[in-house]
Formats: C-alpha cells, structure tokens, sequence
C-alpha cells in the first residue's frame, strides 16, 4: 500500500513523520471535560506555554461543545466570540509558533477563526451541516479535518467500513468544492457515531481495532479519543477527569494501527505513549519476517 505523507499547515504528516500531538482547548463551558475549559486569558497562555514544552504539533479550539449526548448548543454569535478570541490571544502571544485548528461545525466561525490566525478547520460534522464549509477551506487555502458521520446503521457493515464509506462522501464532499486533497486529514469520529442497533462503546473499539482500514483512503488519519464516553463506559469512571489512563490505553491502540495525529487534552501524558506505540508500529512494518 503507497506511503501516506501529506504537509498540514506547514507540519509534515505521515508514514515517515513522528505521530503528530493535536492540543485541545476549550473555550466553551458546556465542554463535558470540564478540565479542557479555559475560560481567561492566563489560563489559555499558561496552557499553551505547557503543550509546547510538550511537543504539541497543533491547537485545536473549540468554542461550542459538539458531544453529540449534550443539550449544550450555544448560538453563532457566542461561539464566534469565544472562538476569535481565543485565537487572536494565542497569535498575539505566541505568533506562528503554533498551528491552530478550529474545531467548528459553522463557516462564519472557521472563516472568522481563519482571519484572525488560525490555520485548519476540523468539522466534525464531516461538511454535512453547512455546505458552506468546503468553500471556505478552499478560498482561503485552508488544511480540512473531515470527521467521519455515519448517517445510518447498515447492518452486516462492520462499523470501519461504515465509517470509510462516510468518510468517502465527505471527501467527495471537499473535492468538488475546490478543496486540495492533498490538504486533507481524515478522523474516523470516535464518540459521534451512536445507533440504537450496537452500543456506541462496542462501535468505538471495533473501529480502534481496525483502524488501519482507513489507510485505503490514502489520507493521514486523526483520531481523538482523549477521556470520551466510550473509555467511561468500558473502565466504569464517568467523570472524566477519572479517564486519563483509559485515554492513553485506547491512543497506544489507536497509533499502533495507524494513527498519524493524536487529538488530546494531555498532551505531556500523551507524548511518551505514542512514542513507544509508534516505535513498535515502525517495526511491525520493517520486520516482517526473519
């Protein structure tokens, strides 16, 4: 299978690039890990100061929970504030030390988000919620995260392969907007897809197990699995200020079949455990056989 190499916002991404960390920062309250909310100035910089002691690749912020379990929504003007805020903050502190995604499902957002110095957009809605989106990524050059959703189960599919299937129709989604695929990463979204006919936590590890699947779309892959639901429901801790370890089980799985970038609330915790995963996922590829 080709090599999957790709350069995101300046950071090369792939087969033959160190797995990449994606520092997550909620500026959004209603975030169900309440840990992840910074809600002043001092905090935002405090922690930005500490993902890049920690390797951080790239900050995504979010300013609108989108847990899909959550009445959490806020409206478009609240989200855009907290979130060109938030980076304007960051830019004026650290200047272009730091890639930033915006996690938005909105276009006035990722486009307001963009002018003031963010360089990706991350939907997680997977260009379904506003068609606008596409248009803005290509307009303004813009590296595009699609996330995976699945819009109905189909039984006897095994879940990665529902999944890739969604995953196409977003890709195809970008491409005939304009958008380089080339600029793209692809997230298989973890935690999004729930459906009455298997546990959402049954979905979440079978496409874990097989993530490596998602190679055939010859994009690099993200995946974010840092204190969701799923680890809650396998470990019994529902706090997620409990599923630190958990989150680290799930990344070294997650790497090791495949994972080019990892979406995190720890990075500093996350570092030595995609070092190791990844170490062992090289060699599995170079030694096969004796």
């Amino acid at each position: 299978m080709a090599q999957i190499d790709a350069v995101i916002a300046g950071v090369r991404v792939g087969d033959n690039s160190p797995v990449r960390l994606m520092g997550v920062v909620n500026v959004s309250p209603e975030s169900f890990y309440k840990g992840s909310v910074k809600a002043s100035e001092g905090e935002l910089i405090r922690t930005v100061e500490a993902f890049l002691k920690s390797n951080t690749d790239f900050l995504d912020i979010g300013g609108r929970s989108t847990a899909p379990y959550l009445e959490t929504d806020v409206p478009l003007e609240v989200e855009l504030e907290r979130v060109v805020w938030a980076v304007k903050l960051v830019r004026d502190v650290f200047g272009d030390k730091i890639p930033i995604s915006v996690d938005t499902t909105r276009s006035r957002v990722a486009e307001e988000a963009l002018r003031a110095g963010a360089n990706i957009i991350n939907d997680v809605s997977g260009l379904r919620e506003d068609p606008r989106m596409a248009t803005v990524a290509r307009d303004y050059g813009a590296p595009l995260i699609v996330v995976a959703r699945v819009p109905s189960y189909k039984r006897g599919v095994s879940p990665i392969d529902q999944v890739i299937e969604a995953v196409k129709d977003s890709l195809s989604r970008a491409v005939d907007s304009g958008v380089d695929e080339k600029a793209i990463v692809v997230d298989p979204g973890i935690g999004f897809n729930r459906f009455q006919e298997l546990p959402w936590y049954v979905w979440d590890s079978m496409v874990l197990a097989e993530l490596e699947k998602m190679r055939a779309l010859g994009r690099p892959i993200l995946v974010g699995v840092s204190r969701k639901s799923f680890i809650g429901e396998i470990t019994g801790r529902r706090d997620p200020a409990e599923r630190l370890y958990g989150s680290l089980a799930a990344t070294a799985i997650a790497v090791y079949n495949g994972a080019h970038i990892v979406r995190t609330h720890d990075p500093a915790e996350t570092l030595d455990v995609v070092k190791v995963a990844s170490f062992i996922r090289r060699l599995k590829s170079q030694y096969t056989s004796w």
